[in-house]
């Protein structure tokens, strides 16, 4: 059964037109050769965006926008679903899959249970939160109490108030300002506190001094009796039932005390006469002209400013914290042990199903161990939490360990670690989201598209065959359709190897002058010097061995063999060139290359220069091949030769002889310095720019032959013909 996805793009980014049908029934995938600025980036550019279906972002040409833009993509004729397309892109920094994670409870069951315990017990803490947000006027109740009780950032809030709740009184204190004017975000009380603890000393010890000589309240080393023990005396009688029972209180002093008023009146007095003690606000003074000089704790000033006597309890900053939450939580102390209750009563249950999900949440733990075996980078991946990423439906923290020079380990975050690796080592990195990403997707069992945009490149060799093999795995299973881009040529033919792919499924790609695309079948997916040697009847390939013997001889023999000298002759018009038959090259190529050895060719008798001129002239006038190698190199030998044959018209006092190495660039120093105004400079040195990596095949790689446009290199030979 056919699986087809047809493509048609009119106007996108860099594409003016491309229509094609993708068969997924024959392969898994497909590969895409793409040179630089042929349609590569605005290929995956279009499919990203439109997987995206983001109303304001969509595919265009950016320069002429009143182009109209085309962009369908049909599986079986019908549009597909953009949350079925995935681009890869290991330059994608915002990409970030580590949600995913909890989409791996693999039992559909089991993650909906999951879902509507974790929602019940989620719906019934925000209403609590809303009762504690009332009382304590914080920005964040939650996060507050559990860093107030616990130093483990991912504590649970249900466990912090497990283990607090049976410090909750039935008789609380309240308090009368607002909770971040004392305990701020930014810790700016405390580093006030901390920064002026002499001062605070001596405000404490002043009222210290003044407690010991009051009749009423008492200051010892394990106890003290303060306002707040009074108010709790008050409460407790106030209905003067106490008295009314013949009961009364006798202080220390002998005072007796026989109804609540009189009670209340003492107490009024000893606080006023703490308040009003020349010593003690000689002291608070000194801690009032500290703040005033800080902006930033202007809510603090008008708290003490009511009640100064908050900075005795401000002594031990944390203790006191803690007892504001436990009076907070005490206000509402019902409804917080419901709250404990009902998550107690849930938790058995979400722990069963963590238990039984575990059997089945091995597939996370899987990618990390092979990312980490198979990627060559200075840190290692690990998932921390892994309970909570299920119990608390949070993102998963991933957690870095750093290592080099044989050192141990060091822990880095996310931003730290990038701004530390190599741009390769970030590209390794991001793939890993991919990969969490993908195997997600595998569990939609919906085939989805994968497009894979350059993911090697700039990688190192290790760290390409990695991705390469992650790639090999995804293509052998049946659970995506595959599209890989790639402008890089060793990726290009590594992959086709390592897939086995079929040369029906390979392409590589050409653009016209209306940057309309077409996809043509692979070329050059094995080696391309034993295709060329096959070939050797024909002209063009016989010419294009040249450049490849001469490599050879080298790279095997050396510079000054003589046979390197005469091939050397053929790229270059030398007094030896004019007289070159074909059949003498070929004698060279019979020595080197074995399979030649009892061969022959048609063209032996005629004139080299000659013929590279002829099969040029050839090549210029077909409708050629955009891709064949075999074109571009005689093009680019023959605009060499027909360069070299105008410098030397022009130049006819030069002594040849005298130039050892380089010869095209000595001569058009010499043009240039005979003929500085000459507009055919520019040309010439579009010969330099262009014909090199052509003609000097350095360790046999293609790309620059490939990537070279044949329309450039035709227009350039006419230019060339042309000075002649």
């Amino acid at each position: 059964m056919k699986e087809e996805l047809h493509i048609q793009f009119e106007n996108c980014f860099g594409i003016g037109k491309l229509d094609h049908l993708f068969d997924f029934s024959i392969s898994n995938s497909y590969l895409i050769y793409a040179p630089n600025g042929t349609m590569k980036t605005s290929f995956a550019k279009t499919f990203d965006l439109i997987s995206k279906n983001d109303s304001k972002q969509k595919p265009s040409d950016r320069i002429y926008k009143n182009r109209i833009t085309k962009y369908e993509v049909l599986i079986e004729n019908k549009e597909i679903n953009p949350e079925d397309i995935l681009v890869i892109n290991a330059e994608d920094n915002n990409f970030d899959a580590s949600s995913k994670i909890s989409s791996f409870l693999a039992s559909k069951e089991l993650k909906q249970e999951y879902d509507s315990i974790y929602k019940e017990l989620n719906d019934n803490k925000v209403e609590f939160i809303k009762k504690l947000k009332i009382i304590s006027q914080s920005t964040d109740c939650e996060t507050e109490f559990i860093n107030t009780f616990s130093e483990d950032e991912n504590a649970n809030f249900f466990e912090v108030l497990n283990q607090q709740i049976i410090n909750l009184k039935a008789k609380f204190e309240k308090f009368d300002f607002r909770y971040n004017d004392v305990f701020d975000r930014k810790g700016n009380v405390k580093k006030f506190l901390d920064k002026n603890k002499t001062i605070l000393d001596q405000y404490i010890n002043d009222y210290k001094n003044i407690i010991s000589k009051s009749r009423f309240f008492k200051d010892s080393t394990d106890n003290t009796f303060g306002t707040y023990q009074a108010n709790v005396i008050i409460k407790s009688i106030e209905d003067n039932s106490f008295f009314q029972a013949g009961h009364k209180f006798v202080l220390e002093d002998g005072t007796e005390i026989e109804n609540v008023e009189n009670l209340k009146s003492i107490i009024q007095d000893e606080i006023q006469n703490i308040l009003n003690d020349e010593k003690l606000k000689a002291s608070f003074e000194k801690v009032d002209k500290a703040i005033g000089a800080n902006a930033e704790l202007r809510s603090f000033k008008n708290v003490l400013e009511k009640n100064n006597l908050i900075l005795i309890k401000l002594k031990d900053y944390e203790k006191f914290k803690q007892e504001i939450w436990i009076n907070y939580f005490s206000e509402i102390k019902e409804e917080a042990i419901e709250l404990l209750d009902f998550y107690k009563s849930k938790k058995a249950r979400l722990e069963k199903i963590i238990s039984d999900a575990k059997k089945e949440f091995t597939l996370w733990k899987n990618i990390v161990t092979t990312f980490n075996s198979r990627f060559h980078v200075p840190f290692k991946v690990n998932i921390i939490n892994q309970e909570d990423i299920i119990l608390k439906q949070e993102t998963a923290n991933l957690n870095f360990d750093y290592s080099d020079r044989g050192k141990e380990p060091i822990k880095q975050t996310r931003d730290n670690l990038l701004s530390i690796l190599s741009k390769g080592e970030q590209r390794a990195y991001f793939i890993l989201h991919f990969l969490f990403e993908i195997e997600a997707r595998k569990l939609k069992q919906s085939r989805d598209l994968l497009i894979f945009d350059d993911v090697a490149d700039s990688f190192d060799y290790k760290n390409k065959f990695a991705i390469i093999e992650y790639i090999k795995e995804i293509h052998e299973k049946n659970d995506f359709k595959v599209i890989i881009l790639t402008h890089n040529f060793d990726f290009y033919r590594t992959i086709t190897s390592r897939l086995y792919l079929n040369r029906d499924v390979i392409y590589m790609t050409t653009k016209n002058s209306e940057n309309e695309i077409t996809l043509h079948k692979g070329e050059y997916v094995n080696d391309v010097f034993s295709y060329f040697i096959k070939k050797f009847k024909k002209e063009k390939f016989f010419i294009s061995l040249i450049a490849f013997v001469r490599n050879l001889i080298e790279y095997s023999e050396s510079k000054n063999n003589q046979d390197y000298l005469i091939l050397t002759s053929c790229l270059h018009r030398k007094e030896e060139s004019e007289n070159l038959l074909a059949k003498d090259i070929f004698k060279i190529f019979q020595k080197k290359l074995i399979f030649l050895k009892d061969k022959a060719i048609d063209f032996g008798e005629e004139n080299l220069i000659q013929l590279i001129i002829k099969t040029a002239d050839s090549i210029k006038s077909d409708d050629s091949n955009e891709i064949a190698l075999e074109n571009k190199i005689c093009l680019a030998v023959a605009i060499r030769l027909e360069t070299e044959k105008y410098l030397i018209n022009k130049l006819p006092d030069f002594d040849l002889k005298a130039i050892n190495k380089n010869q095209t660039q000595v001569l058009f120093k010499e043009y240039c310095k005979k003929y500085p105004d000459s507009q055919n400079s520019l040309k010439i040195d579009k010969v330099n720019l262009m014909t090199p990596e052509n003609i000097h095949i350095n360790a046999f790689m293609f790309e620059p032959l490939i990537d070279m446009s044949m329309i450039h290199l035709m227009n350039l030979y006419k230019e060339i013909k042309s000075l002649n």
